[in-house]
């Protein structure tokens, strides 16, 4: 499935957004580290498809400024309102990871949690990366995410080995490179079966290095054979 990532800084601008995205695109990653004054029963409730509830810490990319507590209990509520999923870093306390797992399931496990890892300086050896999706799995995660940079085109094949390994095992996982040299990944990963492939809205709006549109996506995909579709 493509997920379009959405780093609004206002709740208008997030609506507005979401309307467009949810039309092209089959889920959508909300970006709350950047939003100002936002609104989550609004937000959520104004979901037309797959909604992913993100808060990302500065360490990983994101734009969060306030307090660890701050930033999960966010993601709590979140949950509670019933967003589909919500993404924690796995460098997150694991505390404060248990404490998210458990405000799920007092909801009724409606929501599933989404651990995820990011390395922006590359892409380390292979047993590195199953130690991360061990690690990732054993604090709960409904999904794995898996996300490195490449500095080679090698990197991508690396990545994606994560995916069949996770899925023989039962474990839902999302794995890709960002980068130039990752966008490959990103266009193959959903035909090994990948949960999500992100992708932004139009050109300008990435969240990520290496992000492609919706629109070149599916293009891709159809390249592919793929279809844009989850497979």
């Amino acid at each position: 499935m493509i997920c379009v990532s959405l780093l609004a800084k206002n709740r208008r601008d997030a609506l507005r957004s979401m309307e467009r995205a949810f039309s092209i695109a089959d889920a959508v990653e909300l970006r709350m580290d950047r939003m100002k004054a936002a609104d989550l029963p609004v937000l959520i409730g104004a979901r037309r498809g797959i909604l992913i509830v993100t808060n990302r810490r500065k360490e990983e990319g994101g734009f969060f400024r306030g307090s660890e507590r701050d930033r999960v209990n966010l993601l709590k509520a979140a949950a509670a309102l019933g967003a589909d999923f919500v993404d924690i870093e796995a460098s997150t306390a694991r505390a404060l990871i248990g404490e998210l797992a458990e405000a799920v399931k007092v909801e009724g496990g409606v929501t599933q949690i989404m651990v995820s890892s990011h390395d922006f300086s590359g892409t380390p050896p292979l047993k590195t990366l199953l130690d991360r999706l061990d690690s990732c799995r054993s604090l709960g995660a409904h999904v794995v995410k898996i996300v490195t940079y490449a500095n080679t085109i090698e990197d991508n094949l690396r990545v994606l080995q994560l995916i069949p390994r996770a899925l023989g095992e039962g474990q839902r996982i999302v794995a890709f490179c960002m980068g130039p040299k990752g966008r490959m990944s990103r266009i193959v990963a959903p035909l090994f079966g990948s949960t999500f492939s992100y992708a932004s809205l139009r050109k300008g709006t990435e969240a990520a290095p290496g992000q492609l549109t919706v629109s070149e996506m599916r293009e891709a995909l159809r390249l592919f054979g793929g279809g844009g579709a989850e497979v």
